[in-house]
């Protein structure tokens, strides 16, 4: 059924600050994912500025953007930081993973294609062939994620993305803790999970991701250390 509410962003034209807003968030997203940027620390629009050779507005727009993503937010009379989680907000969110993202599963795996699952194998292959931690975190989030690509329910897509942005600090400093030497538990439950949506088995892959979620969730709370505040500096430029 056709609408005939006209789009006021159309008669606008382009955005001219649009390029450059997501230039700014990628440099800023890119930097907070990473650990350059950690919780706690604040980020100023003049310093962001300078740093990426924008102007105001798009820096502006680009926080309003990450805000939405949860990483960012804004206090009042205090401006823009990464928040910083207690322990206790920490394993609220692991909860709220453990239920929405097996969810969140059963709805894309009836539409993930041949190509996604050869993509799943050979990113779980490269998390078994490297160590490293950086390059882990990058893997094991594009292996997850893909895993939900064919969720189109968007609020719920959105706000599995946002959980794993909120907590993507914590799961570095897990994972940096826990060593290569507790890899091999990672990859059974990649595995399992892998075998789950191969077969196409709805119950099996949300039973799994959700132990796979709640283990994390668990170990994190016997490590105190990780919710050792971080300095609330200011920044500008990642490094």
């Amino acid at each position: 059924m056709s609408s005939s509410v006209a789009d006021p962003a159309a008669s606008r034209g382009p955005d001219p600050h649009g390029a450059a807003s997501a230039r700014v968030a990628d440099h800023l997203r890119t930097a907070i994912l990473d650990g350059a940027i950690a919780p706690g620390e604040r980020v100023r629009q003049e310093e962001v500025a300078q740093a990426t050779g924008s102007s105001r507005i798009p820096v502006r727009e680009a926080l309003h953007l990450l805000e939405a993503e949860g990483l960012i937010e804004n206090e009042p009379n205090k401006g823009a930081r990464v928040p910083l989680l207690s322990p206790h907000e920490v394993d609220l969110i692991y909860r709220m993973r453990e239920r929405l993202e097996p969810l969140a599963l059963a709805e894309s795996l009836p539409h993930l294609t041949a190509a996604d699952l050869e993509r799943l194998t050979r990113l779980q292959e490269d998390i078994e062939a490297d160590s490293d931690v950086r390059r882990f975190l990058e893997l094991d989030r594009a292996f997850h994620l893909l895993t939900y690509s064919g969720c189109h329910v968007d609020p719920l897509a959105s706000m599995v993305t946002r959980l794993w942005n909120s907590t993507q600090h914590y799961r570095r400093a897990f994972v940096s803790m826990s060593g290569p030497g507790r890899m091999w538990v990672v990859n059974a439950e990649h595995r399992l999970l892998l075998d789950a949506i191969e077969r196409r088995d709805v119950e099996d892959g949300e039973r799994f991701l959700s132990g796979h979620i709640r283990r994390t969730r668990i170990e994190l709370a016997r490590h105190p250390e990780v919710f050792d505040r971080a300095p609330t500096g200011t920044h500008g430029s990642p490094g």
